[in-house]
């Protein structure tokens, strides 16, 4: 199924995407698409409705993120080959884990606003997934269990804040409006092989970055099993896994986003999103 969040923001309802593209709202079935309401049980209770029962929202309402209540945005650097190897950077033998504060996550559609004294924010397309149960010394063999679906992420970047600026990676990635993510919520059974996904981002209607999942170093199962051996993973949790090649940051020369700008991306059968970039004011 697809579930997505859809309303104002801060007053988002729960709902999902049927077969004919119209979102039905799910409201007098759970408060929100967070916390007990991703468990398995529960996916699977909600799964058993019949769809056709559900009231259809009219009209085309703003898209929020596709989760509420994450606790946590973990994000895994230099997760494919291919862009390690744009970057100039070697394969890390472990995964490189940053977090990504929650308060940057926004709606699929949302403008992205370029923070103050930026001058190489960059974008980044990403498989993200959610976790729906908790997940604790999970062995890679039953790591999927703990995943309630996928999502797309955008991992937007401002590169002199994370490489220049020293210390960590998170200040450069944390920004208000740097985590949009949806515009669904794709649950694993729709998701056949999440390591053989298609994914692309375009700039103003260039296509920058076009690659596959495929090319992945960490799958899917072995980062859930990874992280959960030094943290315990939550419902709602966001893992956010990298992107392949095609980043402002490594082209020659670098370019970077400016007010303006339009960006859209999208990973296959996870659907798109499209974002304006604004100023900070």
């Amino acid at each position: 199924m697809k579930f997505l969040r859809y309303g104002a923001v801060g007053a988002e309802k729960p709902g999902l995407l049927d077969s004919d593209g119209k979102i039905r709202d799910l409201s007098g079935h759970i408060p929100d698409l967070s916390g007990a309401a991703l468990a398995p049980d529960a996916l699977a209770k909600l799964a058993a409705i019949d769809v056709s029962t559900l009231p259809v929202v009219e009209g085309s309402p703003r898209l929020g993120a596709c989760v509420a209540g994450t606790g946590k945005f973990i994000c895994i650097g230099l997760n494919y080959s291919d862009h390690a190897a744009e970057t100039g950077a070697t394969v890390p033998p472990e995964p490189v884990i940053f977090m990504k504060a929650t308060s940057a996550i926004v709606g699929p559609d949302d403008d992205v606003v370029i923070p103050r004294g930026s001058e190489k924010t960059d974008w980044e397309v990403e498989l993200g997934f959610v976790i729906g149960k908790t997940a604790k010394y999970v062995s890679e063999a039953d790591a999927l269990d703990y995943v309630a679906g996928y999502c797309v992420s955008h991992d937007v970047s401002e590169r002199a804040f994370q490489t220049e600026r020293s210390g960590q990676w998170t200040k450069g990635k944390s920004c208000d409006t740097f985590g949009p993510i949806g515009p669904w919520l794709v649950t694993k059974d729709e998701v056949a092989d999440p390591q053989n996904l298609s994914m692309w981002l375009k700039v103003n209607g260039e296509t920058v970055q076009n690659g596959s999942s495929k090319t992945m170093v960490y799958g899917v199962a072995f980062l859930v099993s990874y992280l959960s051996q030094f943290m315990s993973l939550h419902p709602g949790d966001v893992i956010s896994t990298g992107t392949p090649p095609g980043v402002g940051m490594g082209m020659k020369p670098p370019r970077y986003l400016k007010t303006g700008d339009v960006v859209e991306l999208g990973i296959e059968g996870l659907g798109t999103q499209k974002q304006t970039f604004v100023a900070d004011v």
